[in-house]
C-alpha cells in the first residue's frame, strides 16, 4: 500500500486491504465456517423431526439413517475446525507480517528527528507486541463474526417457525446485548490503548536499562534502576486494572443476557404448554437452540474483546505509517551519477526547531573535488550538526548545500547517500561477525573484497590472529572488540563503500593517542582521492588537511592553511596552544 493511501483511507479500509493477497485462505476460512453454522443449526431441527416424526411413526431405519448422517456432518464439523484454526491462524500470521514488513520498512524511512523523538524501546512494543494482537484479530475477527452472526440468524429463522411469539420475545434480549456492546466498546477502546502505551513505556525502560547496563552498575545504580521500572510497571498495572474492569463489566452483562434468555424459554415455554399451544418436544428444541446462542453469543463478546485489543494495535501503527518522513525526494528528484566531489555550502543556516536557537548561521564554505578540510572549533559549536547536513540526515533551514552543482534537497536520497561515506566517533556495529560488519558497506561484495577493504584499513593481520578470523562474533555494538578494531571495521565499511565523498567526524576523539598513530595511517590511505571533512578535536590529527576552517559561535570564524591560521594568531592559534599546554601537563 502506498504512503498516501494511509494518509486518505479509513482505518477498517486499511485493514481490510491486507486480506486482498490472501483472499483465497479467507474465502476457505469463511467456507469453513459456513459448514460448522450449517452443522450447529441441524441438530436441534433434527432432534425435533426425530422427536415429532421419525420414533413415533416407528420409521427406525430412517432415524439410524438420519443419525449416521449427523455423525458424518459432525466427523466434517471436526475436520473444518481443523482447517479453521490452522489455515485460520496462518493467514493471521501472514497479514501479521504484512503489517509488519510495512512498517519496518516505513520506519527505514523516518528522518533522524523521529529516532530524536522516540524511544528505541516504544517503537519495538510496536512493531512487535500490537503487531500480535492484530495478526489475531485478521484471523478470528471475520470468522467469529460470520459464525454468531449467521448462527443467531439461522437459530431465529428457525424458532420462528415452531412458535414465533416466544421466539421474538427470546430475540428482544439480543439488542439489548448489542446496545450493551455498543456502549461498552468505548470504555474499553480507551482502556486497551492505554494499556498498549503503558506496555510501550515499560519496553522502554526495558531498552534503556539493558542498553546501559554498564553505566548502571559502574555507578552501583542498580535500584534507581529498578525504582524507574516499577514506575511504569505500576502504571501499566494500573492500565490493566481498568482494561479488566471495563471486560468484566462486559462478561458479566454477557452472561445475564444468556440467563435472561434461558429463563424466558422455560417460562413463557411452559405457559405455552399449559395453553396447549406447544408441546414438550418444541420446549426441548428452544432449549437445545438457546444452548446453540451460548457458543455464538460467547464468540460475539470474544470478538469485541479482540476488536478493542486488536484495534488498538493497528490505531498506533496507523499512526507511525501515516508519519511523514521530514526529509525525502523532491519531485522530479534524479539520481546523482559520476559523483567528482566538488561540495558548496552556501548562506547554510540550521536549526532543531521548536524555538530552538540557531546551531548554524551563515555559513560560507567550498571544498574542491579531491580536497581536505578539516572543521574544528570548541564543542557545542555545530561542528558535527554541519557533517549532517551534507547527507541529509537534516536539512537546512536556510542557505543550500551543493555537491558538484546540484543542490542535495533536489537529487535521490539514496543516491547522495551511496556517494557518501561517514566514519563517526561512536562506531556502531551490529551483532554478527566482523565478516558481515565489514561486508555491510556493499551489501553483495566478494569475500575477496572484503578481506581487501580490511587490508587497506590495517585491520587484516589483527583479525586473522583471532581464533574464528572473520568469522569472529562482536558482540552487541561490538562490545567484543577494542575501540581502534572496532573503528578499523568502520573504516574497512567505508573502503569498500568506495564513495567519492567522505567526512571523518570526530572518528579518533574516544581513542588512546597510541592506538590514533596506528589508524591514523588508514585514515590517510582512505581519504586519498576524495573530498574529505574532517571534524576533529585532536588538531594533530589534521596536518596533512588542505584547509582548516575554525567553527565558533555557529559561524566560520576563520579559513586557512595550517600555517596560515598560526601565523594569523587567532582562535585556531590559541586552540593549539590550549592542547599543547594539556598535553605538556
Amino acid at each position: 500500500m502506498e504512503q498516501k493511501d494511509f494518509q486518505k483511507r479509513g482505518f477498517l479500509s486499511i485493514f481490510a486491504s491486507y486480506y486482498r493477497p490472501h483472499w483465497k485462505l479467507f474465502a476457505l476460512d469463511m467456507l469453513c465456517a459456513a459448514v460448522i453454522c450449517g452443522v450447529d443449526l441441524a441438530f436441534p431441527y433434527i432432534s425435533r423431526l426425530s422427536m415429532q416424526s421419525l420414533l413415533p411413526q416407528g420409521l427406525y431405519q430412517t432415524f439410524f439413517a438420519v443419525m449416521a448422517i449427523l455423525l458424518l456432518a459432525y466427523l466434517l464439523k471436526g475436520v473444518m475446525y481443523f482447517i479453521v484454526t490452522y489455515w485460520g491462524h496462518l493467514m493471521g500470521v501472514n497479514i501479521e507480517a504484512d503489517i509488519r514488513r510495512d512498517l519496518f520498512a516505513h520506519m527505514q524511512k523516518l528522518s533522524f528527528s523521529f529516532f530524536d523523538k522516540n524511544r528505541t524501546g516504544q517503537l519495538m512494543s510496536r512493531v512487535t507486541g500490537d503487531l500480535f494482537e492484530i495478526g489475531e484479530l485478521a484471523h478470528h475477527g471475520p470468522e467469529d463474526l460470520f459464525i454468531s452472526t449467521v448462527t443467531l440468524a439461522g437459530a431465529f429463522c428457525v424458532l420462528l417457525t415452531i412458535r414465533w411469539e416466544l421466539a421474538l420475545a427470546v430475540f428482544l434480549v439480543v439488542p439489548l446485548f448489542v446496545l450493551f456492546t455498543i456502549l461498552q466498546r468505548r470504555r474499553m477502546s480507551r482502556a486497551s490503548v492505554a494499556v498498549k502505551g503503558k506496555l510501550a513505556v515499560i519496553n522502554g525502560e526495558v531498552e534503556s536499562s539493558l542498553s546501559g547496563i554498564r553505566t548502571a552498575q559502574a555507578f552501583a545504580n542498580e535500584r534507581e534502576e529498578n525504582r524507574k521500572f516499577n514506575t511504569s510497571n505500576d502504571q501499566f498495572r494500573g492500565a490493566k486494572r481498568g482494561y479488566y474492569k471495563a471486560m468484566a463489566t462486559y462478561q458479566s452483562g454477557m452472561e445475564l443476557c444468556v440467563g435472561v434468555m434461558s429463563v424466558i424459554v422455560i417460562a413463557l415455554g411452559g405457559y405455552f404448554i399449559m395453553e396447549g399451544k406447544m408441546d414438550y418436544t418444541d420446549l426441548i428444541t428452544f432449549s437445545l437452540y438457546v444452548t446453540t446462542f451460548i457458543t455464538p453469543i460467547r464468540k460475539l463478546s470474544a470478538f469485541v474483546e479482540q476488536f478493542m485489543q486488536g484495534m488498538a494495535g493497528f490505531t498506533r501503527f496507523v499512526e507511525l505509517m501515516r508519519t511523514q518522513p521530514e526529509i525525502q525526494d523532491a519531485p522530479g528528484a534524479q539520481a546523482l551519477e559520476q559523483v567528482k566531489g566538488d561540495l558548496e555550502l552556501e548562506g547554510v543556516t540550521f536549526s532543531y526547531g521548536d524555538g530552538k536557537p540557531e546551531v548554524l548561521e551563515g555559513i560560507d564554505l567550498h571544498i574542491s573535488a579531491g580536497e581536505t578540510l578539516a572543521v574544528v572549533g570548541p564543542s557545542g559549536g555545530g561542528k558535527s550538526t554541519l557533517c549532517q547536513l551534507i547527507p541529509r540526515f537534516y536539512d537546512v533551514t536556510g542557505g543550500a548545500i551543493r555537491l558538484d552543482g546540484k543542490d542535495v534537497r533536489e537529487v535521490k536520497l539514496s543516491s547522495l547517500r551511496r556517494n557518501i561515506g561517514i566514519v563517526q566517533q561512536d562506531v556502531f556495529l551490529f551483532a554478527g561477525t566482523i565478516f558481515d560488519n565489514i561486508a555491510y558497506g556493499r551489501p553483495g561484495c566478494t569475500a575477496e573484497e572484503v578481506y581487501a577493504a580490511a587490508r587497506r584499513a590495517e585491520l587484516y593481520d589483527d583479525v586473522m590472529a583471532m581464533p574464528n578470523g572473520f568469522q569472529t562474533y562482536v558482540g552487541e555494538r561490538g562490545v567484543m572488540l577494542s575501540g581502534g578494531q572496532k573503528q578499523r571495521v568502520s573504516i574497512a565499511r567505508v573502503f569498500l563503500k568506495d564513495p567519492p565523498v567522505l567526512i571523518l567526524d570526530e572518528a579518533t576523539s574516544a581513542l588512546d593517542t597510541v592506538t590514533e598513530q596506528r589508524i591514523q595511517g588508514a585514515f590517510d590511505e582512505l581519504a586519498r582521492g576524495r573530498t574529505t571533512l574532517i571534524i576533529a578535536h585532536r588538531l594533530s590529527t589534521i596536518r596533512s588537511a588542505h584547509r582548516i576552517a575554525v567553527i565558533d559561535d555557529n559561524r566560520v570564524a576563520e579559513l586557512g592553511t595550517w600555517q596560515e591560521l598560526m601565523d594569523k594568531g587567532g582562535e585556531f592559534a590559541r586552540l593549539c596552544e590550549s592542547q599543547a599546554l594539556a598535553g605538556k601537563e
